[in-house]
């Protein structure tokens, strides 16, 4: 039977598809590349989202450097455009819009996550608790990555950590607090933990965004607000909104900040992706730190030098929310196993890390400050 033009025609389009095929395989294994490789080479493009004022010094600026090294390192592979607090989501709506996939990957602080979770505070900081040195060492070595992987976990999110403010400084007052007394009635801007502490004691504490801040303090809605520390703090103008700036930050003696990174699009990455997005994370953990500690410095100097009042936290004060603050840990650990070992876990953290940091840090600090 002889074959029709049309059947030639299928049969030549078919040879040279095969043949183009075969030659296309040729030139990719010659080059060391098979199909998955190629699939590697996809560009992607992601959408950080943030809690924080687009580019705000600290946590502002971390989340700029994290997009910056992804990019970067990725050449262009896996690109991270940042959106700033309300710019596509809000800022307490990070981490749902990163569980949902709205953004690939969120900047932010767990204690804002409080309401969803109560035990996730301590992922930043928890009153009386870890110092930045100390948190880091329970993250990567004390088991406190795989809880807390385990913790948001429940919602599609992969936690990394990525930055630190540092040290807390006690917040700005539009009064003096010269006793325990004179917390009651007080309405201040204080999230997490630390807040719930206030509350206990009579203050009338309140979570707002770091956006919002300045304005309630300056117009008097709140009579205080504690952000982060100097540096962070007079980028938002609250020296100039109150004049009492108090010392010591017991709520939060740590300033973690954490990537959140939705965890189908984390897998749905070639295996050197997801290695850079963690490489990068821990990167800008160690960067934020040294900087938020180098212009903290430079901050306070300059905010004595001008005028500000520096202020103790008085000594009734802060044994009143010394004795508040375990019960409080407990009782955000009631409820679910997990919180429970979670606060087991940071706990036996906190006690290594004070019984070497009193014949390391704390007595060459005390001897520092003694001569």
């Amino acid at each position: 039977m002889t074959a029709s033009p049309s059947h030639l025609s299928r049969r030549r389009l078919l040879g040279a598809g095969a043949a183009a095929g075969a030659a296309l395989g040729a030139a990719l294994g010659a080059a060391g590349l098979a199909a998955p490789a190629v699939r590697a080479q996809v560009p992607r493009a992601w959408k950080l989202v943030t809690s924080w004022p687009a580019g705000a010094p600290g946590p502002g600026t971390t989340a700029a450097r994290l997009a910056e090294r992804i990019t970067r390192g990725s050449g262009g592979r896996l690109t991270v455009e940042v959106f700033g607090a309300g710019e596509l989501v809000p800022a307490f709506e990070v981490f749902d819009a990163v569980a949902s996939g709205t953004a690939e990957l969120g900047h932010t602080a767990s204690l804002f996550w409080a309401g969803k979770m109560a035990i996730a505070p301590v992922f930043t900081a928890a009153p009386f608790g870890l110092m930045p040195e100390a948190h880091n060492a329970w993250i990567y070595y004390g088991g406190g990555q795989e809880l807390w992987d385990e913790l948001y976990g429940r919602f599609g999110v992969k936690p990394y950590l990525a930055g630190n403010s540092g040290f807390q400084m006690g917040g700005w007052y539009r009064r003096r607090i010269d006793g325990l007394e004179d917390v009651k009635g007080l309405k201040i801007r204080m999230p997490g933990l630390g807040g719930e502490i206030l509350r206990r004691l009579g203050a009338a504490p309140l979570s707002l965004p770091p956006g919002e801040i300045f304005t309630a303090l300056q117009t008097g809605v709140i009579d205080a607000a504690e952000f982060l520390g100097p540096w962070s703090d007079v980028a938002l103008g609250l020296d100039r909104a109150a004049p009492y700036y108090y010392w010591p930050g017991f709520h939060e003696p740590n300033g973690s900040a954490e990537a959140l990174v939705n965890r189908a699009a984390l897998e749905a990455l070639p295996d050197d992706l997801r290695s850079l997005v963690e490489i990068a994370c821990e990167a800008e953990n160690n960067r934020g730190l040294a900087e938020a500690e180098w212009f903290n410095a430079q901050a306070l100097q300059r905010l004595e030098a001008g005028g500000t009042e520096l202020l103790q936290f008085p000594a009734d004060l802060l044994q009143a929310a010394r004795r508040e603050s375990e019960d409080v840990l407990d009782r955000v650990a009631d409820g679910d196993p997990l919180f429970g070992r979670i606060l087991e876990s940071w706990r036996a953290a906190r006690e290594a890390s004070i019984a070497w940091g009193r014949v390391s840090r704390h007595a060459l600090l005390g001897a520092q400050l003694a001569s």
